[in-house]
């Protein structure tokens, strides 16, 4: 009997022990998955305030689209103003420009026959002079008469010979015809060194040139419209190694030149 008490005592103990091992197990498991949902909790809780930051910003970013679409299509709407009005601006414009270029090429061509015709009118009266003596030509949109030395001057003198006197008051004719004309008297001379009064070459191509001006002037050519100028040896158009080209060099150029003023005016509207 003791010993049947005794045996269940070690049963029921056994079982105990038994009981007690497993019961650890599953708390040590319990312990385990409650971590991990603890864990996973907290991984979902990150997930979830990342989601809504996303969220948030998402929001925020569609928020400052909405702005820039509403701003450039203000701008667009503000561009697609400014063509259309300078589409409207540029019509006119171009219609403007069109008649002030035929106005343009209408005085250009007035003054082009006005040119023409004043050369042959300056060709006629210096008709009776050789051409050794002098020459005329339109270069450069105005009329050069150029007058050699040994028709106006004796060398190294600025005081106009009777012959050359002749044929400036000829000219003076049709300058007083001709008041709208702008005239340049341009003295020149070689590159040989003068001797004498004048300093040098420079100072006697200017005396020339406001020598034959008085001349002019004292026939009744406008002084407002004439202008004495000396280039000296500067602007030769022969070679000066030479007596031919020195003599060409030595010379006198009347520049006779349009009043361009109509033109000048259309140019500054």
């Amino acid at each position: 009997m003791k010993s049947i008490y005794t045996l269940f005592i070690l049963i029921g103990f056994t079982s105990l022990l038994n009981f007690s091992c497993v019961s650890k197990k599953k708390y040590k498991a319990s312990q385990a998955r409650v971590e991990r949902l603890r864990m996973d909790s907290t991984s979902q809780h990150v997930a979830v305030t990342q989601c809504n930051l996303s969220l948030k910003e998402c929001s925020n970013g569609l928020n400052s689209s909405k702005d820039l679409v509403s701003q450039l299509s203000d701008k667009n709407a503000t561009v697609l103003r400014d063509l259309q009005e300078l589409s409207k601006n540029s019509q006119m414009t171009i219609t403007e420009q069109a008649k002030r270029l035929a106005d343009m090429q209408k005085i250009i061509q007035n003054q082009r026959d006005v040119m023409n015709k004043l050369k042959k009118t300056v060709s006629d009266a210096l008709v009776g002079f050789t051409p050794e003596e002098l020459s005329i030509e339109i270069k450069h949109g105005n009329i050069y008469v150029s007058l050699q030395e040994k028709l106006l001057f004796k060398s190294g003198s600025d005081k106009v010979d009777p012959k050359g006197k002749d044929a400036l008051l000829k000219l003076a004719s049709v300058l007083n015809s001709n008041p709208d004309i702008n005239v340049n008297i341009e003295g020149h001379t070689d590159s040989i060194p003068i001797k004498g009064i004048f300093a040098d070459n420079w100072a006697l191509s200017v005396s020339r040139a406001t020598s034959i001006v008085r001349i002019l002037t004292a026939d009744g050519v406008n002084p407002h419209s004439i202008i004495a100028s000396g280039r000296g040896e500067y602007y030769p158009v022969e070679s000066n190694a030479y007596d031919v080209g020195r003599a060409r060099n030595r010379r006198t150029e009347i520049i006779l030149s349009p009043n361009l003023s109509e033109l000048f005016k259309l140019l500054n509207q």
